[in-house]
């Protein structure tokens, strides 16, 4: 797996910022990729919520079982795949800002299933979606600036 990091700052508070980035419902207004989430736990997000994330992706569409595996309400998320063709771990930690919230986003991921099983799959696949997060942080930005 290739790791990562992006992070952008955002002039909201973490409370407002951190529902975008824990609840998956809502990453279809921000992650570009995403064309469609399922929620399959029953009730309130939190550790041990597990949902279905389709993505459009440069090599093809791709679907991930996803859980949540850290939940720290308006400081830390963290997004976890358990299967599906791109193996990854988003990891977002939200820092409160005398300007709103600073959001870090550690990430972990492989494009293998996608990719091919080719030793430069990992490198090829951190920089697109290092690329691409970046794009995402950016939209996450705009959208959480507009809603406060």
């Amino acid at each position: 797996m290739g790791a990562f990091q992006v992070s952008t700052d955002i002039a909201c508070t973490p409370a407002t910022v951190f529902p975008l980035v824990a609840e998956p419902s809502s990453m279809t207004r921000w992650y570009e990729a995403v064309t469609d989430v399922t929620i399959t736990t029953d009730g309130a997000t939190r550790q041990g919520t597990t949902y279905r994330i389709a993505r459009s992706l440069p090599g093809g569409p791709a679907t991930n079982v996803v859980e949540i595996t850290e939940y720290d309400p308006d400081r830390h998320v963290t997004h976890e795949s358990l299967g599906g063709p791109t193996p990854f771990r988003y990891s977002y930690t939200l820092e409160p800002t005398l300007e709103g919230t600073k959001v870090v986003l550690d990430g972990r991921i492989t494009g293998a299933g996608i990719l091919g099983t080719a030793a430069p799959a990992d490198h090829l696949a951190t920089g697109l979606f290092r690329r691409g997060m970046r794009k995402n942080l950016a939209a996450l930005k705009q959208l959480a600036e507009h809603r406060s």
